[in-house]
C-alpha cells in the first residue's frame, strides 16, 4: 500500500499552483468579489478551517484525493497564504475589469438623456 506524509509541508511553487488555480476558477465563475469577502472576513480562523479539512479527511480523502485534501489544508491554515490568495484573486479581477475601460451608458438611460436634451424632461412625447 502506498504511504502518504499527512506532516509534509507543501512547496512554494504548489502554493504558488494551488492559489493560481483557485483563483482562475473563482474568476471564471466570476465570484471574485464574495471569495474576497469570504476570505477577508474568516482569515482570523484560517488555522481553524485548515485543522477542520484535516478533521474531515477521512470522508474527503476518498473524493478528492489525499494529497488534494492535505494541500489545501496546509494552504488554509496559514494566514499568509490566505492573503497570497486574496491578492490574487484581486489582481485577476483587476485583469478582468481594468479602472480606465469607460463604463457604457444602457440604452434605456441614453433614450432619457436624448429627452432632456430636446427639452423634454418627463420623457413624454
Amino acid at each position: 500500500m502506498n504511504s502518504f506524509d499527512w506532516d509534509a509541508e507543501i512547496t512554494d511553487a504548489d502554493r504558488d499552483a494551488i492559489i493560481d488555480s483557485l483563483a482562475d476558477r473563482i474568476a471564471r465563475h466570476q465570484m471574485q468579489v464574495p471569495a474576497i469577502l469570504l476570505l477577508d472576513m474568516h482569515r482570523p480562523l484560517a488555522y481553524l478551517a485548515g485543522q477542520s479539512l484535516l478533521l474531515g479527511s477521512g470522508f474527503l480523502a476518498p473524493l478528492f484525493g489525499p494529497k488534494n485534501v492535505q494541500q489545501y489544508a496546509r494552504l488554509l491554515q496559514s494566514r499568509e497564504n490566505i492573503e497570497l490568495l486574496i491578492t490574487r484573486i484581486e489582481k485577476s479581477n483587476s485583469e478582468a475589469f481594468p479602472a480606465d475601460k469607460p463604463v457604457e451608458e444602457p440604452a434605456a438611460a441614453k433614450s432619457e438623456s436624448a429627452d432632456e436634451a430636446r427639452g423634454n424632461p418627463l420623457g413624454t412625447r
